[in-house]
């Protein structure tokens, strides 16, 4: 967590409403294996990490509430009265679809305000949506004491995602940001909501994120219908989500899907046991088998999910090409974000230097690369 950020945030907020805030960070998240599993109710493998969104909140005397985004010098007024959501893609539909998975549960709040700002990057997989809906959830935990388990606010973080901003995720973004453990990564199953923490020692690699700086638009609806498959066919199979499937199971149904789908299932089928492989990989200090398994994945994600883009595979390429990375893939829904490369500490300088030349020279555009460590969930700061 960036205290710079934090400074800023309670800054602009008492500027604005001259009271002194709550203030939280809630924290954005990686994803080391185990993508698009966790809506079919699978295994991921995620860890909160020290970039995320720190709000400033506060009770208001006002007629209605207001919400800041400190980052995009914008401000939206609402009335708890009326809680709809704006425009797709606008950003208060995080904080709105909050509030009214609030008032569903039967549960009154008064009027707020809020200021938020966060140092995720859009678009990159790191869920800054998430990130944006947990500090919501735990400031108007706090703020109006509502008695709230984690739980409870992870799952109303989710249902926003669903009901305002349109995207049906699974819960692995919500958990990993409310749950992490610092320096750890949590083994979720996401049927039983149950995560085993990972005491996270790469040895002589570490993980190097490297961002492509696009989203290509068709993001969402590809998500959503990545979804659609995968429930349908497990109505075909009579079970209650892939993560039950063997490969065997999907062989019985393949001539009554099309080809490009039964690719879709089985590659789910295929992440969920390659999550598994690496936690016992992770248990056995075996970072060459973790590494290989990060490379199936992004092949699966490419080639069978196809939710991958030009610029990801340019950058998984590059990284088994450059002899210092022995797994990448790519990391978060697709069609753009990061890679997530397990590379050589000794080589990880050179890697990052030829990398970013490598991609300014083929797509005439800058990448971005991070380091971060991991982080604790959600919390008050």
């Amino acid at each position: 967590m960036d205290n710079t950020m934090v400074a800023r945030i309670k800054a602009k907020f008492k500027s604005k409403f001259q009271t002194e805030p709550l203030l939280v960070f809630s924290p954005g998240r990686i994803n080391i294996i185990g993508e698009h599993t966790d809506y079919n109710e699978g295994f991921v493998f995620p860890a909160a990490i020290d970039r995320g969104i720190v709000a400033a909140i506060q009770k208001s005397d006002a007629a209605v509430s207001t919400a800041f985004a400190a980052d995009k010098d914008s401000g939206i007024e609402f009335s708890l009265d009326n809680v709809k959501p704006l425009a797709s893609g606008h950003w208060g539909n995080y904080i709105l679809g909050v509030v009214s998975e609030i008032q569903k549960k039967g549960i009154e709040i008064g009027n707020f305000d809020i200021v938020f700002g966060g140092d995720i990057p859009g678009g990159a997989g790191l869920s800054s949506s998430a990130a944006l809906e947990n500090s919501v959830a735990v400031g108007l935990n706090e703020t109006f004491g509502l008695k709230l388990s984690k739980k409870d606010m992870i799952y109303i973080s989710q249902k926003a995602e669903h009901n305002f901003a349109g995207v049906h995720c699974g819960i692995m973004d919500q958990y990993a940001s409310m749950f992490g453990v610092k320096d750890h990564a949590l083994l979720l199953d996401c049927r039983t909501i149950q995560a085993t923490p990972f005491k996270i020692d790469f040895k002589d690699h570490e993980l190097v994120l490297v961002n492509t700086n696009v989203k290509h638009s068709l993001s969402d609806s590809a998500y959503n219908n990545r979804r659609s498959v995968c429930e349908s066919v497990s109505k075909m199979l009579h079970i209650p989500a892939l993560r039950d499937a063997s490969e065997k199971d999907l062989l019985s149904i393949k001539d009554k899907i099309s080809e490009e789908d039964y690719q879709k299932v089985l590659y789910v089928v295929q992440e969920n046991q390659r999550t598994i492989d690496a936690g016992n990989a992770m248990k056995t200090d075996n970072m060459e088998a973790l590494g290989k398994l990060l490379y199936a994945s992004h092949y699966g994600l490419s080639n069978q999910y196809k939710v991958s883009c030009d610029e990801l595979d340019f950058l998984v390429e590059e990284a088994k090409a450059s002899g210092q990375v022995i797994g990448a893939r790519m990391m978060g829904g697709g069609f753009g974000g990061c890679t997530i490369n397990l590379v050589l500490k000794s080589g990880s300088k050179q890697f990052q230097e030829s990398v970013a030349k490598a991609y300014q020279n083929k797509f005439n555009k800058a990448c971005s690369i991070y380091a971060v460590s991991l982080s604790n969930g959600a919390g008050l700061v």
